[in-house]
């Protein structure tokens, strides 16, 4: 009998498809000859603590402009040419909107407990208030369910850099106090719609990148700075950081008192906020280097967890900005202040801090105001080795360092170790990419100092890597992969990295 011949496509087909299940178990093979230093699994750690993986609704969604989504401020930022490397965009990102099932079964055959995702609030209110968009109300819906059908708990966050633009224009977003009712009644929808499947929701992430990298240097949506401090077109670096953080501040405590008041006895869920905290290590012993770094962390940190713990702004903060420093009415102070079920802590990095005995500068300013050095080696020795990002390096310690912080300054409150992750460059090739060691290293290296904070007494209930995707990175568009599934940006298919089996490995031993 002759055998006739394979048409050459299906030839390719088939190689491609042999050549992928190769690279997949010996990928498997490798995560199996992996070391476990520290002895990591989830025994590790206190019954119940979770692990999940975390991404945002304008890095990985696309559809940006589709489906009924209005733009957010992000959508216009990235217009403007030279602001994102390679003018990339989040139109259409790693599309999540359309392949959330195939990222929720990776997640799921990762052993990940939980996802924390991002609501894009100018998908459901296409003008930021007002009309309803439906589709994008389903989507959510279709993600939340789909999720809970594969067992992975949602952990919802309402707001990730990404303000609908219609209230930027309508009255300058978050300068405006306007915007504390409107993210208050996009909030309640969302406690409305979802609450009765989701129990763990975050108000803002990261309100302090948005607040100083939004209005101190105008590096972030909405691009606005004074002249002396960045490349805007118009700004007030000495007085607008301040005014949207206290926006903000306002608009996380209206809509905790929403979810409260309304919906959390029946719902019995929770609701915090997402804080980024970047360790600041004295570069010497003196009192003076001692005092810049404290200035740091009031100035990082403080600026918003002080508020939601103690009513009121740290007195460092008082004291050197004055009179640009919003205050808090009485009424504000009792809705502010205890503000929060948890808090999430973003933490990547840990810097040297050093007073640099310089006078004042005749241009005022966020970032001024701290009065502080940064130095990224001591005695010619790095801080740690650096990822891709100029700013991350691999400090473990630091991370510790910033748990005993919180846990010693504000009272030990419930804490989510909400985002932790490095980066490599955006052009390694695919089995460059997938064969990640080095990000092997960092999350051992930070888990171990987080299981040092637990068994220290830091009331630390969970952990997020950053991020499960490759995705669309900001400014660095997608020049940076932080994700520990590889993503090929020419067809979207999902690869896992090595680091994804060790997650794998890990959190099956001993699951709960």
């Amino acid at each position: 009998m002759r055998i006739p011949p394979v048409p050459a496509f299906l030839l390719l087909l088939l190689l491609l498809l042999l050549a992928a299940a190769v690279e997949s178990a010996s990928l498997e093979a490798a995560a199996e000859k992996l070391p476990d230093d520290g002895g990591l699994s989830r025994g590790s750690f206190p019954k119940g603590f979770v692990f999940g993986t975390a991404t945002s609704a304008y890095q990985v969604e696309g559809m940006a402009s589709k489906d009924g989504r209005g733009p957010s401020i992000w959508d216009a930022f990235v217009k403007i040419p030279g602001i994102v490397a390679n003018n990339a965009t989040g139109e259409v990102s790693v599309d999540q909107y359309h392949r959330y099932k195939e990222d929720v079964d990776l997640m799921a055959a990762l052993n990940f407990d939980a996802y924390r995702f991002s609501i894009s609030w100018s998908r459901i209110f296409p003008d930021g208030t007002g009309k309803v968009n439906w589709k994008g109300v389903a989507y959510y819906n279709r993600l939340i369910d789909y999720l809970l059908e594969k067992g992975v708990t949602p952990y919802a966050n309402l707001y990730h850099y990404d303000l609908p633009l219609a209230l930027e224009k309508k009255y300058k977003g978050l300068l405006s106090p306007r915007v504390v009712k409107d993210f208050a009644d996009f909030a309640e929808f969302c406690f409305k719609t979802y609450g009765d499947r989701v129990k763990n929701w975050m108000t803002f992430n990261e309100p302090r990148v948005v607040a100083a990298l939004g209005y101190d240097n105008g590096f972030f949506a909405p691009g606005r700075c004074s002249k002396a401090y960045g490349n805007c077109t118009a700004g007030n670096s000495a007085t607008e950081p301040y005014i949207a953080a206290h926006h903000l501040i306002l608009s996380h405590a209206a809509a905790v008192q929403r979810y409260r008041e309304k919906y959390q006895k029946k719902q019995m869920g929770r609701i915090g906020i997402l804080l980024d905290f970047v360790w600041y290590e004295p570069l010497t012993r003196s009192k003076a280097d001692n005092y810049a770094a404290q200035r740091a962390r009031d100035f990082h940190v403080g600026w918003f967890i002080h508020p939601i713990v103690y009513g009121e702004y740290p007195k460092t903060m008082q004291d050197i900005v004055g009179d640009r420093l919003p205050k808090f009415t009485k009424e504000e102070v009792e809705m502010v202040k205890g503000s929060m079920d948890f808090v999430g802590i973003n933490q990547y990095t840990a810097y040297y801090m050093y007073d640099p005995h310089q006078p004042k500068p005749k241009v005022l300013g966020y970032q001024q105001d701290w009065n502080c050095g940064f130095a990224f080696a001591k005695n010619g020795v790095p801080i740690g080795p650096r990822a891709h990002s100029y700013w991350l390096y691999q400090v473990p310690w630091g991370l510790y360092k910033a748990l005993i912080y919180i846990k010693e300054h504000y009272g030990n409150p419930t804490v989510i170790l909400s985002e932790n992750g490095m980066d490599d460059p955006g052009n390694v090739t695919l089995p460059q990419g997938l064969h990640d060691t080095t990000r092997i290293n960092f999350y051992r290296s930070y888990l171990i100092q987080l299981k040092k904070a637990v068994d220290e007494g830091a009331n630390v209930i969970g952990y997020f890597a950053w991020s499960l995707l490759d995705n669309f990175e900001w400014r660095l568009g997608y020049t940076s992969r932080f994700g520990i599934v590889y993503v090929d940006y020419s067809n979207l298919k999902r690869y896992p990295k090595m680091s994804a089996y060790w997650f794998q490995k890990m959190l099956a031993r001993m699951k709960q």
